[in-house]
């Protein structure tokens, strides 16, 4: 029989690379020329072990070309290819070794912004501007995560906003950029809203059905594009060795690489390109389940366009210390500035470190001047689109190891490099204009992240972040945006559910086109209003105005575009009272429980308006 080495000189390939690596030596054969460069590459970045167990050729070749489909896949998906990514990670596993800091030669400083109060005149101008401006945008939603950390295993953004018309996220978000597609082509031809999902392997197939099974909530299928996340190879100790999956040693390994991953694919998809064709100035991104978001989008806008911000980051005051990153100007020493996200446990040792004694302190509004930041961004598209050009979407990474012990040579389980969509401003010229935009949270942030037992450990006073206080914090922005307006919005009352002590508010809900400005509900409410903290309010139409009406129970209205529909009088039922739920009850569906109430629909008024005309509804 022929030697492998003869075999392969005689299909003209050169194996010297291999003749150190003898298992892969003797499979060469089985590759395609693009496979053997790539095995090239690795034995070159010093990855042989991945070969060590690799049986004599006839034995398993499938799942050796399997390999190689992977590590293809590796290399195409990563910006500069799995020898960039390799090459990064020795560099940055160096530095977490020798524990270097990476804010050595900053300075922070509190950047400039635009800080917005709900509702008074300035909000409202910078609502209508944005207003204005948004047919010019486009809007990707980060939808890569499964719901499994809040005791929910479906898609995050499947999982009802709240529970009063059961509207899920996607839904909400779909609904608000129609809404806002409407109102900012008023009188002219519509202009489609793109909208972007990045998903990953754990979304990508639920997200499609979701929007199949709902026709696309209302939207065109041509305006949704969904963008596949890939995960990047884990690594198994300091030399950046990648790490196989221990299922499988065909296999490399490989863990999520972070949110930061949706600039490269919009920029490796086209879609970028595409957009600005099509004459898209703005880029907005969102996370999964941030029922408020909308209410603070408008006047964001508005303030990107009059500022003429690159980049703005949308922030909520926060506390001194709190668990949330706060928007910080670094300079350097050797005079580069960049404005970024500063995680919270950094902000307050640099700032001790830097001429600081106190480190982060509140100042006289009794919050932090570092506002906190929300993860909820607006690019200009040109600058950002020319700044990909240049990086091909790669943003800053970082890598956490979890280490065995203080010698640091070797790690509990394999590690990653990570990247956040937030650190996207850490390669831009300091000429950049980089600004935020901070809004109270009760109008802009009530995340849905945490399940119901890690919920009921966060201290008191501090946001649970849960199901639970998510759908709550719904109510609470309606009411106040109606008490705004000139509505009696009786107070609420403190209960608990789930472990989680909230304030209960009336449940009071519209769809996106009814009041997607403040500006907008004003129009819609006139004479003298009162709702009742028990009430339930849902209204499911555009052209509905309540004038003089006395609510105290459940009063469900729903219109078509053709109806005009005025509600007033007094309107007194039984209503729908809460009842409670334990998470632990699995008679109860998951969505419900991981909020740990129901509502029991005893009595309402509802009615529908389907036909066009004016109507009165006046109990």
């Amino acid at each position: 029989m022929e030697s492998a080495t003869e075999g392969i000189s005689k299909l003209g390939i050169n194996g010297d690379f291999a003749s150190s690596v003898p298992n892969l030596h003797k499979n060469l054969s089985l590759l395609s020329p693009d496979q053997i460069e790539l095995a090239k590459m690795l034995v070159a970045m010093e990855q042989s072990h991945l070969f060590t167990n690799w049986p004599e050729p006839g034995v398993d070749d499938g799942e050796k070309k399997a390999f190689f489909d992977q590590v293809t896949r590796l290399n195409s998906s990563y910006p500069g290819g799995l020898a960039s990514y390799i090459k990064t990670a020795r560099g940055l596993l160096s530095d977490s070794k020798t524990g270097k800091n990476p804010f050595d030669g900053f300075t922070p400083s509190v950047p400039t912004g635009e800080n917005l109060s709900y509702g008074d005149e300035t909000f409202m101008k910078f609502e209508e501007a944005g207003v204005k401006e948004a047919q010019n945008a486009a809007f990707v939603l980060v939808a890569g995560g499964l719901g499994e950390r809040l005791g929910y295993n479906g898609i995050k953004v499947a999982l009802p906003r709240e529970t009063t018309t059961g509207a899920c996220f996607l839904q909400h978000y779909i609904e608000n950029v129609l809404a806002l597609q409407e109102a900012s082509n008023a009188g002219q031809s519509e202009r489609d809203i793109p909208f972007a999902i990045m998903t990953s392997d754990d979304t990508h197939a639920r997200t499609m059905q979701l929007l199949e099974s709902n026709k696309y909530f209302g939207m065109k299928p041509a305006q949704i594009k969904l963008l596949k996340q890939e995960k990047v190879a884990c690594l198994e100790d300091n030399d950046a060795r990648l790490a196989l999956d221990p299922q499988n040693k065909f296999r490399i390994q490989t863990k999520p690489h972070g949110h930061g991953d949706v600039h490269a694919l919009l920029y490796s998809s086209g879609v970028l390109e595409e957009w600005q064709r099509g004459g898209v100035r703005w880029v907005l991104f969102f996370q999964d389940t941030n029922g408020l978001l909308f209410k603070a989008i408008p006047a964001s806008l508005g303030v990107s366009a009059t500022k003429g911000y690159h980049v703005n980051s949308l922030a909520v005051p926060r506390k001194a210390k709190e668990a949330i990153g706060g928007i910080t100007k670094l300079t350097h020493t050797d005079g580069r500035s960049m404005v970024i996200n500063v995680e919270y446990n950094q902000l307050d040792p640099l700032l001790r470190a830097t001429g600081n004694p106190d480190g982060d302190v509140n100042c006289e509004t009794g919050y932090s001047p570092f506002p906190g930041n929300i993860n909820q961004l607006i690019m200009e598209l040109g600058p950002y689109f020319e700044e990909l050009k240049k990086t091909g979407g790669a943003i800053k990474e970082f890598v956490n190891p979890k280490y065995k012990d203080a010698s640091k040579t070797a790690f509990k389980s394999s590690t990653r490099l990570e990247c956040m969509m937030q650190d996207y401003p850490k390669t831009l010229p300091p000429s950049a204009r980089v600004g935020f935009t901070v809004m109270d949270a009760w109008v802009a942030y009530a995340p849905v992240k945490n399940n119901p037992e890690d919920a009921a450990k966060v201290p008191k006073g501090n946001p649970y972040h849960s199901a639970t206080s998510g759908e709550m914090a719904v109510y609470r922005a309606n009411s106040l945006i109606l008490r705004n307006a000139g509505v009696q919005v009786e107070d609420p009352v403190q209960q608990e559910f789930n472990g989680q002590e909230v304030e209960v508010w009336p449940r009071v809900v519209w769809k996106p086109k009814w009041g997607l400005t403040f500006a907008d509900v004003k129009k819609k409410v006139a004479g003298s209003s009162s709702i009742s903290q028990k009430s339930t309010l849902a209204l499911k139409g555009r052209n509905i105005f309540i004038e003089n009406l006395s609510l105290d129970g459940a009063l469900v209205v729903e219109s078509g575009d053709g109806a005009e529909v005025k509600v007033g009088g007094s309107v007194k039922n039984k209503g729908w009272a809460i009842e409670k739920v334990d998470y632990k009850d699995t008679s109860v569906p998951e969505e419900i429980r991981i909020r740990g109430f129901r509502f029991q629909k005893t009595e309402q008024l509802e009615k529908q308006y389907t036909e066009p005309g004016k109507f009165e509804l006046k109990a």
